[in-house]
């Protein structure tokens, strides 16, 4: 891919779908949001080493774990994003991105705009989510 994308580039769906500009776009969007979830990753572990010691009061020491313990939880979830993200990637690589991996039908620029790592149609997706609930439920 040597295509260099215009100064505020957005997919259109005038284009044809997943052209080259489009796997740019969203190749660099992904590898954006991952290098933005390393970088904040690093900066919790630095805050958690700079900061497990600094309480000598137990009830403040008990506050900032609880602290520390929400924020370790929404890192192990960015770090299952970042293997969404990587997913997403290799998708795009092997020419399947973009695309519902139920109906295998163009998923809308809009809904990968606002959630690159999507694997289903906005349908496909709703269809989905209302069979886990009835499952669940069971």
């Amino acid at each position: 891919m040597k295509t260099k994308l215009p100064k505020g580039y957005k997919p259109s769906p005038d284009e044809k779908f997943m052209n080259e500009s489009q796997t740019i776009y969203f190749r660099k969007k992904l590898l954006d949001w991952k290098e933005e979830i390393l970088l904040d990753s690093k900066e919790t572990l630095n805050h958690l080493q700079e900061d497990s010691q600094k309480e000598p009061d137990i009830a403040d020491r008990a506050s900032s774990e609880t602290d520390w313990s929400v924020e370790l939880r929404t890192r192990d979830r960015q770090r299952k994003l970042i293997t969404k993200i990587d997913a997403a990637i290799d998708r795009i690589k092997n020419g399947e991105y973009g695309f519902c991996e139920v109906s295998g039908e163009p998923i809308n620029l809009d809904r990968l705009d606002a959630r690159p790592i999507a694997m289903m149609s906005l349908e496909a997706q709703e269809e989905h989510e209302k069979y886990e609930k009835v499952h669940r439920d069971n």
